[in-house]
């Protein structure tokens, strides 16, 4: 089964924007071992990043097509992204909403998520291991 990995804003530079919240992996780093923790699963995973609101927006889209579940941290996207949310919106696979960092111990405005209540779940303040978390419920729910 193919499952997309989707990033967003920011999310390109892991490694250097405040290692502190987020750690030292790159999103290189992060996407072989999203891949990886796929395979080791039966799970063909296609990871993509994009700053692009627009092309979050399309890769739904695609995906919506295909039927495929998502794995999608929105970033900064996550607070304010209607047209993202609307993409998201009744998605006909599982759908789930991964954070590095918990949002709900941080700044104020990060506790507004407009896509966890389009998404069947979020997974967040694991680190990469919150996508790990996902790709395991993606594979156990389509046992």
């Amino acid at each position: 089964m193919k499952v997309l990995i989707l990033n967003g804003p920011n999310l390109s530079r892991l490694g250097t924007r405040e290692p502190d919240v987020y750690g030292k992996l790159t999103h290189d780093e992060l996407s072989a071992m999203c891949i990886a923790w796929g395979k080791e699963l039966g799970l063909e995973v296609d990871v993509r990043q994009s700053d692009s609101e627009s092309k979050l927006v399309e890769w739904m889209k695609q995906a919506r097509e295909a039927l495929m579940p998502v794995v999608i941290n929105p970033a900064a996207f996550t607070h304010y992204s209607f047209d993202l949310a609307e993409a998201c919106k009744k998605h006909p696979a599982l759908l789930i909403e991964v954070h590095i960092s918990n949002p709900h111990a941080r700044d104020e405005f990060r506790k507004r998520s407009v896509i966890s209540k389009v998404a069947t779940g979020t997974i967040a303040g694991f680190g990469a291991n919150s996508y790990r978390l996902a790709l395991i419920q993606i594979a156990s729910a389509e046992a």
